[in-house]
């Protein structure tokens, strides 16, 4: 037994999601303990890649968008990917999807280009974040306060901007859900 055992923990992506930022906090969580599905669209295997456009292996899923039950979950992860995000930004399940953890006040962790499904979601306004820097107009037009650091924390919201920000961005989402047993 370790120390997030019995949480669980969703993922959404599609298609050329930014390998290492679904697969290493999928692994980390999964190893201490907690219950990680990964979530796609339609359901179906999904087209990892590493630089945004060259392709690496394909990801099984463990369902699709309308499978995830938000009520189910304690924490939802949305990883990055220039591709990745702009399928998402304009799928109204997932946006649907955060809004309910949002509301719900859940861990939700966002990373890269995760941060345009926040904006197409409305969830930006007013909030603390950060997210690759090319998103930082996007994120201030949007009403939130952009900060070029490895992970910002604001309430239930969690960000990060890059891969090599990935260990800190996973110590945030273990610490959300320690916190969240108390």
């Amino acid at each position: 037994m370790t120390h997030l055992t019995g949480k669980r923990v969703a993922i959404i992506a599609s298609d050329y999601v930014e390998e290492p930022e679904l697969v290493k906090p999928r692994d980390h969580l999964r190893d201490s303990g907690a219950e990680v599905k990964v979530y796609s669209r339609e359901g179906k295997p999904i087209q990892a890649a590493q630089g945004d456009v060259e392709p690496t292996r394909k990801i099984d899923v463990d369902g699709s968008f309308a499978d995830l039950d938000v009520d189910e979950v304690d924490a939802l992860i949305v990883p990055g990917g220039t591709v990745n995000a702009d399928h998402l930004r304009m799928d109204e399940k997932a946006q649907t999807i955060v809004r309910k953890v949002a509301a719900a006040r859940k861990p939700l962790a966002v990373i890269c280009h995760g941060p345009w499904l926040l904006v197409s979601a409305g969830l930006v306004e007013g909030r603390r974040l950060t997210s690759w820097p090319s998103l930082a107009d996007d994120l201030r037009n949007a009403g939130g306060n952009w900060l070029d650091v490895e992970v910002v924390v604001d309430d239930y919201l969690i960000t990060s901007r890059k891969p090599d920000d990935i260990p800190a961005f996973v110590a945030a989402i273990e610490h959300a859900l320690v916190d969240a047993r108390v």
